[in-house]
């Protein structure tokens, strides 16, 4: 039983909040009224957190020597030797398993996308993670892919769904800024050891970090309030509204970078969520100010 619970652990359930995007589709959809719709969309997000723990065992292991330097990581199941390194290799290969049969269940262009999603991370934890701007590009791909997922399987449900290049867009620029945000703090963090726990941040310099995240908190500002206002969103809704869902965003984003310049917590971008108060309701007030507008 403690190897299941290491091996859990080791799942890093704390951060599926990420996998929440996969409800974007049926709502911007305007179908949470359709049963049938958000049971896709349901089973489809929880296959997208196991994928994802799938995703971060076989990270681990390729990582663990690393992570035994790191202050926090150190504590990882596979880094700290509570979880075998052949028994996470077993389970995570039969869980990979089962999260195909999983996909495949819910359609040939879902799983066309999982198994994008598992090469794409398998390809940046052995490649793009130590080249700088790509390690973070690299985990931007991997939204833009739970974003398009999202879509694709509501399709047998709902035909016709479709997804705007501008959220897109927003989605890839969103995670490019919680991702310079999350180097920034481990840069500061680690640069006594010489980046020695992630070799890619002897690339960085602190002044590159602020100047990525100022752009990308500017491109997502831009690429959200073009897809509120492009006339494609316009006709699909019926109304301009959305609009005024935009100081949301502001103020979500506003309140996530003073939280990591003045508040020193960018290292972890799921506790963030799931740990302030302020954010949350930001978060909340967004969701219900754009289903009211959209009328889903």
């Amino acid at each position: 039983m403690p190897i299941f619970l290491a091996f859990f652990e080791n799942l890093r359930p704390r951060q599926w909040t990420k996998n929440l995007l996969l409800f974007a589709g049926v709502i911007f959809a305007q179908e949470l009224g359709n049963t049938a719709c958000v049971r896709r969309a349901v089973f489809g997000a929880l296959v997208f957190c196991f994928c994802s723990g799938v995703i971060y065992v076989f990270n681990d292991i390729a990582d663990r020597d690393l992570d035994r330097r790191h202050p926090s990581k150190k504590n990882r199941p596979i880094a700290s030797g509570r979880l075998p390194v052949a028994t996470a290799a077993r389970l995570g290969g039969g869980l990979l398993v089962v999260c195909l049969l999983a996909a495949w269940s819910l359609g040939p262009l879902f799983l066309a996308n999982v198994l994008m999603f598992f090469l794409w991370n398998f390809l940046y934890t052995g490649w793009l993670k130590r080249v700088p701007i790509l390690d973070v590009s690299g985990i931007g791909m991997s939204f833009v892919i739970r974003a398009t997922a999202g879509v694709v399987v509501l399709l047998p449900a709902c035909p016709g769904v479709g997804i705007s290049p501008w959220l897109l867009l927003c989605t890839f620029f969103l995670s490019l800024f919680l991702g310079f945000c999350k180097r920034r703090d481990e840069f500061l963090k680690v640069e006594q050891q010489g980046g020695v726990t992630r070799p890619v941040l002897r690339a960085y310099t602190e002044p590159v970090l602020n100047a990525m995240i100022g752009m990308s908190f500017a491109m997502t500002s831009m690429m959200y309030a073009l897809y509120t206002i492009w006339p494609d969103t316009v006709a699909h809704f019926g109304t301009n509204h959305l609009i005024y869902t935009i100081p949301f965003v502001l103020a979500g984003m506003g309140r996530y970078l003073y939280l990591v310049y003045q508040e020193d917590k960018g290292g972890k971008p799921h506790e963030i969520l799931l740990n302030d108060v302020l954010l949350q309701i930001l978060v909340v007030g967004w969701i219900a100010a754009a289903i009211r507008i959209i009328g889903t």
